[in-house]
């Protein structure tokens, strides 16, 4: 039984004690496979993709992620998507709650990583808070399902995951549906296509009960991975296998053979 965690992030600002250790635990723990997101800066975005250099298990994205989306001019990784081992655009999106960006930026940025996805055909990853209405209308718009992608950390309702899925976009699972609070999104776990659910991190934010409050970490996926396992009435194992299959498709990687 082996676990993939589609969205942590590992870099030196958000894990200051070094990724060795963190991938380690998670290794011994049944995870197989990471991707390390690149975000908060080309720093943030090149550490991600030496990691993925030096681990095989590791993989990497970049994008510009909304918090940051008035600094968008100083940011470029366009050398970086070349890259084989990079494999998504993001986290880019919308953040209405923090709105640490002016929102008229945040969407500018956001159309054009979807335009750059497109180009690259590399898939999305998204970030959406507080902007359910709007982030489906820009994704529409702007022709997303020709990308597609992941709507990370999955926290809407059933509707909006219905028009994501029509987009051709995966929905990932972090510790936020382990929580007790958190009926709308257990719905759509239960409900969702089994052939497009993800489980996540998010680390190190966003532990899963029974270790919520704790600085997360890729290990805790198979908390998750459990936990969603049990809304759908299936086997842990089935759902490590599934779950695993369904991120080497969304991300381009071989399945495994069984």
């Amino acid at each position: 039984m082996t676990w993939f965690d589609t969205h942590c992030h590992l870099d030196s600002e958000h894990n200051p004690g070094g990724p060795d250790a963190v991938l380690e635990r998670a290794r011994q723990a049944g995870v197989s496979a990471f991707l390390c997101v690149g975000v908060g800066g080309l720093s943030q975005a090149e550490q991600a993709l030496a990691l993925a250099e030096r681990h095989a298990d590791v993989y990497a994205s970049a994008g510009v992620h909304p918090h940051d989306a008035a600094r968008d001019g100083s940011l470029d990784f366009s050398e970086l998507y070349a890259h084989p081992r990079l494999l998504a655009v993001g986290e880019v999106g919308l953040d209405y709650h923090y709105d640490h960006s002016p929102r008229e930026a945040q969407a500018a940025v956001f159309r054009r990583y979807i335009a750059l996805a497109r180009a690259l055909r590399k898939p999305l990853i998204i970030h959406t808070r507080s902007a359910a209405e709007a982030t489906l209308e820009i994704l529409e718009a702007e022709g997303a399902r020709d990308a597609g992608g992941v709507i990370h950390c999955f926290s809407e309702d059933r509707a909006f995951a219905a028009r994501a899925l029509d987009l051709g976009f995966y929905l990932s699972f972090s510790g936020i549906v382990t929580f007790k609070s958190a009926r709308a999104i257990q719905e759509v776990a239960a409900w969702a296509p089994a052939d497009r659910i993800l489980v996540e991190t998010d680390s190190p934010y966003l532990a899963p009960v029974p270790l919520r409050g704790k600085v997360c970490e890729p290990a805790f996926v198979v908390h998750t991975g459990k936990y969603v396992a049990a809304l759908r009435g299936v086997e842990a194992a089935h759902l490590a296998t599934l779950t695993t299959e369904n991120a080497r498709r969304c991300f381009g990687l071989p399945l495994v053979a069984s």
